[in-house]
């Protein structure tokens, strides 16, 4: 600025202290730190926020959708419908814990009817008197273990009691004698086809759909982070990505296979156990010990940690006072509920009572359905030729007026598959089709639903979700 001459005075900038030029070099590399951090962030859980923000909320909404979109369907049969699980564990297995009443309070929730045990042996024995028999409460229970072999009997006598050492085929014949129907759980292993006694088998499993995941894709990591990430707001959404098209194809083109030559149900197992989950206890020693869900046993710990003054303090301060032998906290991301829900057997019986559901096994009277994206009860698959008409297990000869007819609750693609080959396919809530040729036929439906694709034989179909697949309808020739 000008001096009183007239000549413009030096200034100078005041010099910045040593402090200041620290915290400028601090800040900056605060930003540069927080912006490394959050690139890391975003790129090791990108898979993870997009399914947080962008994936499961559409999920959800098409879930929702379908509930309110859901009719009455007028395609009747002779038969009433009932709803249940199948492969099933309680606390008599050593690797669940969940009581008969808890059992029967999710089964409400899930809108079942009935339930077939599969616990595990007790001391190497198949004990047909323990746990809950008949109706109770509405839903019916029906005893039944996992056994060798993968097998799965049902509908014994009470004083059975059969050996985890006991041979596969001389097993299968006296389950026969007995009255009993025999299914085969786990298909994805090698089983014992040849037996000529096995009624059913499994055409999905959730446990071996987890197992798939986990083991075979690798996902054991990006599971977690999903749990972490979604579960809190999407819990359903989030063990619905559990699910992998992959394995219910695998085991329906088994089933398709056998059913070449042989007369075989299928089913679908829930495999409730309750027991894919994480729990924590505090113990006597100062230490904390992690185990599964499935059990309290000490000695089938995870993994064990000594606290030290700092993680013993931060515990205090997340969960409370820490007591000797109690547990921390239970995180249950498969609660039986749940797991109930996400796919059910759905039967064709005269009444809800033991023989008439296990009449319906043997006769392949029902269909499997992944209800947790949308409520399948009501679908109907016939054949009729004016005169007659069979439901799905049934058996039915050529005539030139022989048709299909399927119905659905809810809009969704139909896909009608002969001897394991889709030949026709159609969108909407009703599908026909002229029969020309024997064969077994069965129906296959899939609903929208982002992020999912449907197989189908030799066609494919993205954004698509399998839904029901039916037990198939047998087309013989016209015997003149």
């Amino acid at each position: 600025m000008p001096n009183r001459k007239g000549r413009f005075m030096e200034t100078t900038k005041p010099r910045r202290g040593c402090l200041y030029r620290i915290g400028r070099c601090g800040c900056f590399t605060t930003l540069v730190l927080a912006l490394l951090f959050a690139g890391a962030f975003l790129g090791a859980f990108a898979p993870q926020l997009y399914n947080r923000f962008s994936l499961y909320p559409r999920q959800a909404a098409i879930w929702k959708a379908h509930a309110a979109n859901r009719e009455p369907v007028s395609l009747k049969t002779e038969w009433t419908e009932y709803r249940g699980v199948m492969h099933s564990h309680s606390h008599i297995s050593h690797d669940s814990e969940v009581l008969f009443p808890e059992i029967v309070e999710a089964l409400h929730k899930a809108k079942c009817q009935f339930i077939f045990m599969t616990d595990h042996f007790v001391d190497g024995k198949a004990d047909y008197s323990l746990g809950w028999k008949g109706i109770h409460d509405g839903i019916l229970f029906v005893r039944g273990f996992e056994m060798q072999a993968g097998f799965m009997p049902w509908g014994l006598p009470d004083d059975t009691v059969f050996s985890r050492y006991d041979d596969p085929a001389e097993l299968a014949r006296r389950i026969r004698e007995l009255g009993g129907v025999l299914a085969l759980g786990h298909t994805e292993a090698p089983r014992p086809w040849t037996i000529p006694e096995i009624d059913a088998m499994e055409i999905y499993n959730i446990h071996t759909d987890i197992n798939f995941n986990m083991v075979v894709k690798n996902s054991r990591i990006e599971t977690v982070k999903d749990l972490i990430i979604n579960f809190r707001a999407y819990p359903e959404q989030t063990f619905r990505g559990l699910f992998d098209t992959w394995v219910l194809n695998m085991l329906v083109q088994k089933w398709d296979e056998q059913n070449m030559h042989r007369k075989i149900t299928g089913i679908a197992a829930n495999d409730c156990h309750q027991n894919v989950g994480i729990q924590a206890f505090y113990t006597a020693q100062d230490t904390v010990i992690l185990l599964d869900t499935g059990h309290n046993d000490p000695e089938r710990k995870i993994r064990e940690f000594r606290l030290n003054f700092l993680t013993r303090a931060l515990l205090r301060l997340i969960f409370g006072p820490l007591k000797p032998d109690t547990r921390i906290f239970r995180f249950d991301p498969d609660p039986y509920e749940r797991t109930a829900r996400f796919v059910n057997t759905h039967l064709l019986a005269r009444e809800l009572s033991e023989p008439a559901l296990l009449d319906a096994i043997r006769e392949g009277r029902g269909f499997i359905a992944f209800n947790m994206i949308g409520d399948a009860e009501g679908f109907a698959f016939v054949a009729e030729d004016g005169v007659r008409q069979v439901t799905m297990g049934g058996r039915i000869a050529l005539s030139p007026d022989l048709r299909f007819r399927a119905e659905s609750p809810l809009p969704c693609r139909f896909a009608l598959v002969h001897d394991g080959k889709t030949i026709a396919a159609e969108e909407g809530r009703t599908f026909e089709y002229e029969v020309e040729v024997p064969g077994k036929y069965r129906i296959e439906a899939a609903l929208p639903m982002p992020g999912e694709i449907v197989y189908s034989g030799n066609r494919t179909a993205r954004n698509m979700a399998p839904w029901v697949v039916t037990n198939p309808i047998e087309v013989i020739a016209q015997e003149w």
